[in-house]
C-alpha cells in the first residue's frame, strides 16, 4: 500500500499538504508515533534522505530505548510507523489551530489504515491536541486529559482499545537542550516497545 495514494483517495488532494509517499504493509504496523509538524523541506522528514534532520533526533531516542535501529526501514521493521499531525510546514513559531484542523482529515484517514495498532504515541502537545480533536468527533470528549504530559506519563489511557501514550516532541533542535524530556521520551518509547513485542 502506498500511504500517500491511500490518503489522497480517502481525504482528497490539497496544495501544500505533505504526505508520506512510502510503500508499506499496513498489517505489520503495531505502533504509530505522531510527531508535531512536517519540516519545510520534505527531504528532512522521516521518509526523506537517510540523514534527514528528523531522523537525527528520532533514531537516538529509539536506540536509547534499547533498539538497534539505524534507519527508517529498521523502525518500520519493528512495526513502528511515524507520521506528523500537521501536514503543512509551520510558518510561525507556534502552530495555529487552523493548521491542525486542515490536516485532521489526513491524520484521521492515516490512523485508519493500520488495523493491528496496539499503541499510538503522541510526541508533543500538537500531536496530543490533534488526536483529541479526532477523538472528540466520535466520543464527544478528549481521549487524553488536558493536563501536563509528565503527569500523564504513568497513566494507562485507551482509545477504542488502543493504548495512547502522550510523550514529548522527538524532532527539532530544542530536544537536545531539554535532557529531562529526552530521558522521558526514551522511557516512553521503551514502554511502547514492550507493549508491541
Amino acid at each position: 500500500m502506498n500511504v500517500k495514494k491511500e490518503l489522497e483517495t480517502k481525504a482528497g488532494t490539497a496544495n501544500g499538504i505533505y504526505l508520506n509517499n512510502i510503500e508499506i504493509d499496513p498489517l505489520t504496523i503495531k505502533a504509530i508515533m505522531i510527531n508535531e509538524v512536517v519540516p519545510a523541506d520534505p527531504l528532512q522528514d522521516f521518509y526523506g534522505t537517510p540523514d534527514a534532520d528528523y531522523l537525527k533526533t528520532t533514531i537516538p531516542l529509539l536506540q536509547g530505548a534499547g533498539t538497534e535501529v539505524v534507519s527508517i526501514q529498521d523502525i518500520l521493521q519493528l512495526g513502528i510507523y511515524i507520521t506528523n499531525a500537521v501536514k503543512t510546514p509551520k510558518t510561525e513559531y507556534a502552530i495555529d489551530k487552523s493548521s491542525i484542523e486542515n490536516s485532521l482529515p489526513y491524520l484521521e484517514a492515516e490512523l485508519s489504515l493500520f488495523p493491528n495498532i496496539k499503541v499510538i504515541m503522541l510526541m508533543g502537545d500538537v500531536a496530543k491536541k490533534a488526536f483529541n480533536m479526532i477523538a472528540k468527533k466520535s466520543t464527544k470528549k478528549n481521549a487524553v486529559p488536558a493536563v501536563s504530559t509528565y503527569k500523564l506519563r504513568n497513566s494507562e489511557i485507551y482509545y477504542k482499545g488502543i493504548r495512547v501514550m502522550p510523550s514529548y516532541i522527538m524532532t527539532g533542535g530544542n530536544i537536545l537542550i531539554e535532557k529531562s524530556k529526552v530521558t522521558m521520551a526514551t522511557e516512553d518509547i521503551a514502554a511502547m516497545l514492550e507493549i508491541i513485542k
